[in-house]
Order: C-alpha cells, then sequence, then structure tokens
C-alpha cells in the first residue's frame, strides 16, 4: 500500500512538473545521423569568449548548465581534442500580448446570484490590457569534429516577464535540451 502511495506521489509529481513546462524544443538541421555515441565534448562559446546572451550571468548559466549535463550523462570535457562541440546563442525578442481580465470571475457576467449583486448592472470596464513579455530561445549546435558537420540544432523557446523567471526558463532549457539530445541520439 506504501509503494502505491509513493508511487502515485511520483506520478502527481512528474504531472505537475510536465503540465507547468512551457518550454518547447525543436530539433533541426541534422546532416548525418551519428556514427558512434560520443565521449568526449568541448563547449565552444566557453573556449573563444564569445557570449550567446546579453546577460553575463545568464551566459554563465547556460555555459556551466550545458557543461554540467553533458558530464552527468558520462561526457568528459576535452577542450584540446573533443569528438562533439557544442556552440550556443540566443534569440530576445520583446513583444507585446493582449491579456484579457474577466471581472467577473464568478458569473462570467452573464448569470444573477441572488446573494451577490448582479454584474450586469455595472458600468463596463475596460476588460483588455497589454503585457510585456520577452520571447527567448535557446539554439544550441552539435558538431562532429571528425566530419565537420552539424549533427543537430536544438531550439529551447520560450516566454518570459521578468529576470528571475528568466533565470528559471533558462536551467530548464537546458535541462530540456540536454533530455531531448539524449533521446535523439538513442532513437537514431
Amino acid at each position: 500500500m506504501k509503494n502505491l502511495f509513493n508511487s502515485l506521489n511520483i506520478l502527481f509529481v512528474i504531472f505537475l512538473s510536465s503540465a507547468c513546462s512551457t518550454i518547447e524544443i525543436f530539433k533541426e538541421n541534422t546532416e548525418f545521423r551519428p556514427y558512434k555515441e560520443y565521449r568526449s565534448f568541448a563547449i565552444l562559446n566557453k573556449e573563444i569568449g564569445h557570449r550567446g546572451f546579453k546577460d553575463e550571468l545568464i551566459d554563465a548559466v547556460v555555459s556551466d548548465g550545458l557543461q554540467n549535463s553533458f558530464e552527468d550523462l558520462g561526457f568528459i570535457y576535452d577542450k584540446i581534442n573533443p569528438e562533439l562541440v557544442i556552440s550556443y546563442t540566443s534569440n530576445e525578442d520583446l513583444r507585446q500580448k493582449e491579456v484579457y481580465n474577466n471581472p467577473y470571475p464568478m458569473w462570467g457576467g452573464r448569470i444573477w446570484d441572488p446573494w451577490m449583486f448582479d454584474p450586469r448592472f455595472l458600468p463596463q470596464q475596460n476588460t483588455v490590457s497589454t503585457q510585456n513579455y520577452q520571447l527567448m530561445q535557446l539554439l544550441v549546435d552539435f558538431v562532429d569534429t571528425k566530419n565537420n558537420k552539424m549533427l543537430m540544432r536544438l531550439t529551447a523557446v520560450t516566454e518570459v516577464s521578468d529576470q528571475k523567471q528568466k533565470k528559471k526558463k533558462v536551467i530548464q532549457s537546458v535541462e530540456q535540451i540536454t533530455q531531448t539530445y539524449q533521446f535523439h541520439i538513442k532513437d537514431l
């Protein structure tokens, strides 16, 4: 009984974490199928001092996150003779969207409730507002050094509204890119 309860709790947590995830991953630009499993890697941005993000802190989070994630998968960081070169860049677009606010969430402005006032007789308010956000894309290229061809490009796309949320989304994007890379390498 206890094992069933623990299993249900784990499934519930997985469901909640996947339901709250608003990061989409796209696989692009596959030039060839991998001929082996890679063992060593290097991060090009780190080696040449090129930042993929304007913000230095976010760039460090991505670089360290990629390195730690791939080392956790069993890769060895080899800056002299890597089998796989990883480079990343970002695309950050400021945007606006219209948000429709419902001033009467319990009734929806259509049902009369005898215990409350009738919202149909109140003056109507402007229920549309605009919200600023940033469309953030993290583009990660995986290049095979033997063939000098791109193995794949993975792009993580998400919406961010503030700096704290941006750091959290970047960490989640790196984790999902690593998982997607691992899945596609095993799938191919």
